[in-house]
Order: C-alpha cells, then sequence, then structure tokens
C-alpha cells in the first residue's frame, strides 16, 4: 500500500509498504478516505524532536471498516468511522473518568500511520467513533468537519474543557494553528460572550472571527499581555486556552488570566521545566494535556458536526494527494496553509 514514510528531517515522501494485518484481536484495519498533517508533525519534520527515521506518519483521519479482530463488536466491516490518534480501550480509570488520551492500556508499541491508504487501529471496539452512513451521504466540506474530530477539533475542545469555559465567559485562545482556531469554536460552543484570538497573520484572524471570535490582539509578549488587559477592562480573562506550548505562550497565558482563572493547556510543552510561581499568587489553575477524543467526540462533537452548529473543517486550506505528501508538509511549514488536507479514496 502506499503511506507517508518520514525519511529524514524535512523529507517525507511516500513509499510502498505492505498493507497491514490484524495482529491482536482489539484491532480493526480501515481504509483510510481522509486525512491531514498536524502541526504537531512539524516538530520532528523540522528536527526539533525525535522520530525513528523510515517509519509511517500521521495520527488524524476518517476512514471505511475493512476488517475486525475476534474482541471487535460495536463497529463492522463497511462503517464510517473517525479514527482519534488516542486508542482509548474504554475500561481503564483514565477512559473511564473521560481521559481517553490518557489510556493506561496500549496495546503495542508499533508505529502505525495514519497518512496512507489502509490503518491497523488498534483498540477499535471503543475507541473509533462510528459515523451514520457512507462518505457519499456527505458534501466535501462535511468529510472535512468529520476529519477534524480525529484530534485537531477534539483537541481544541480539550482545551476549553481543560480552562472551564461557561457561557458569559471571556475568553483568551492562544495560538492562532488549526488547534487555536478550534479553540476558538470550542469556546463558543461552551457558551464563551467574548473570544478574544491573540494572531499575527491576516488569513488566521479572519477565520478565528468567522468561527466566533470577538476581539484580535496581533501583540505578542508584553504587549500582547497590556492589550488583553486593556480589553477586559483591567480585569483579565476567565478562561485561557493555551494552543502553542511555548515558553512565552504559557507565561503570556498565566499573565492574561484573571485571579481564579483557569488556563487549559493543550500545546505539546517544548520546555522540560517552567516557573509556576505565578500561578500561585494569582490562583489560577493550570490544566490540560492530551485530547479526549473518543469521550468529546461522543459526548458533543460528532452530533455538533452532524448538526451543522459547528464547521471546523475550513481549517483546511489546501488539499493534497499522498504522491504530493512532501508538498502537503511544505505548506504547513511555510505557513502557506493552515492545514493540510490528503484526499486518499473516495
Amino acid at each position: 500500500m502506499k503511506t507517508a514514510v518520514f525519511v529524514e528531517p524535512g523529507k517525507v515522501e511516500a513509499q510502498e509498504l505492505p498493507k497491514p494485518e490484524i495482529k491482536q484481536p482489539t484491532d480493526a484495519i480501515l481504509k483510510i478516505v481522509r486525512a491531514c498533517v498536524c502541526g504537531s508533525d512539524l516538530w520532528w519534520y523540522r528536527g526539533i524532536s525525535d522520530r525513528p527515521k523510515n517509519t509511517p506518519v500521521g495520527h488524524e483521519a476518517i476512514g471505511i471498516v475493512e476488517s475486525v479482530g475476534s474482541e471487535v463488536t460495536d463497529v463492522k466491516p463497511g462503517d464510517v468511522v473517525i479514527a482519534p490518534f488516542t486508542h482509548g480501550c474504554g475500561h481503564c480509570a483514565a477512559c473511564l473518568a473521560g481521559f481517553d488520551g490518557d489510556c493506561l492500556n496500549p496495546s503495542d508499541d508499533e508505529v502505525v500511520g495514519y497518512q496512507g491508504e489502509y490503518l491497523r487501529f488498534k483498540n477499535a471496539n471503543w475507541a473509533l467513533i462510528k459515523v451514520p452512513g457512507q462518505p457519499s451521504d456527505y458534501t466535501d466540506d462535511q468529510l472535512n468537519d468529520l476529519l477534524t474530530l480525529a484530534d485537531v477539533m477534539a483537541t481544541g475542545y480539550h482545551a476549553a474543557a481543560s480552562a472551564e469555559v461557561k457561557k458569559d465567559d471571556t475568553v483568551v485562545v492562544m495560538g492562532d494553528g488549526a488547534v487555536g482556531l478550534c479553540g476558538v469554536i470550542a469556546a463558543k460552543l461552551r457558551g464563551a460572550k467574548r473570544i478574544i484570538a491573540m494572531s499575527r497573520h491576516e488569513d488566521r484572524q479572519k477565520l478565528a472571527k468567522a468561527f466566533g471570535a470577538t476581539d484580535i490582539v496581533a501583540e505578542r509578549g508584553d504587549d500582547a499581555v497590556k492589550a488583553v488587559i486593556s480589553l477586559t477592562d483591567g480585569a483579565g480573562a476567565d478562561a485561557v486556552l493555551e494552543c502553542v506550548g511555548t515558553e512565552q505562550s504559557v507565561d503570556t497565558a498565566v499573565k492574561v488570566a484573571r485571579p481564579g482563572a483557569v488556563v487549559g493547556r493543550v500545546g505539546v510543552p517544548q520546555k522540560a521545566d517552567m516557573n509556576t510561581n505565578n500561578l500561585f499568587w494569582k490562583n489560577i489553575g493550570l490544566r490540560g494535556g492530551i485530547a479526549s477524543v473518543t469521550t468529546d467526540d461522543r459526548n458533543i462533537l460528532l452530533d455538533a458536526v452532524l448538526k451543522g452548529d459547528i464547521h471546523p473543517g475550513k481549517v483546511f486550506t489546501k488539499r493534497f494527494d499522498l504522491d504530493h505528501i512532501a508538498d502537503a508538509y511544505v505548506a504547513m511549514d511555510k505557513r502557506e496553509a493552515i492545514k493540510s488536507l490528503l484526499i486518499v479514496s473516495q
């Protein structure tokens, strides 16, 4: 099968690999319909983080179930499914508490890549989210909306849920990548009255506004803090969604939060240590981590997409096929695309 492979920093290419097979009774084999490139993929692409060379890549997809293991009963061949990156088992303490991103029962350590024609999906019985009908029942835009539920929309929602965003809150969203933009959607979905998006890029500012942002702050660092404090009449935000992961972003998030606020952090940390003393002096909470994809998709996000209440698929601003996977990564790396879409099959 054709799949995207990480060769070395700065180089991803489509290669022919053996089609995956069922290895565990909890597995399913999926024929991928659409996949995409994530901002977190850029860390190993740029050589900032380590990844084994010559391994398949990608962790977001929608597909059609081709075959299932003997213990998989919740989905069957022919079902259309969202394939979360989290592979939660559904019955450990973490999954039962609603934190399937921290599942305590990983099936094995095999590297699987979603940016390919087929995928071996582990813990398929509970983790896969079944979508009604067939791909042909949905418009192009709807398929894109569904694809975001594999990661980026769920991660944006996890930031808002972790920050405890509630009705009539004033929310600051740090980051104008696809996760941050989905965080704007999530804040609005949870009832925020005012959403301040931190963005320096015109195309992303426009999309943030379309998603529900009421204000845009283009400054960074201390200037950004001053702008937010001014917009909130000196109070600061009720909740902050940190969707970047840099030291500056986390520092700014804490400084723009009012006393007693919660920062929902989903940006992958880029530094091992961080000074948390400022949290103490303002009674600010810091929560977040790996998204609870299956849990949040089932509880709210799939229904919101199917009803047309949210349209997160607008974060896909360029599309490619597997033969042009290198271009998909370049477009993300050079910020020519907010998020690169991969059309794998129809």
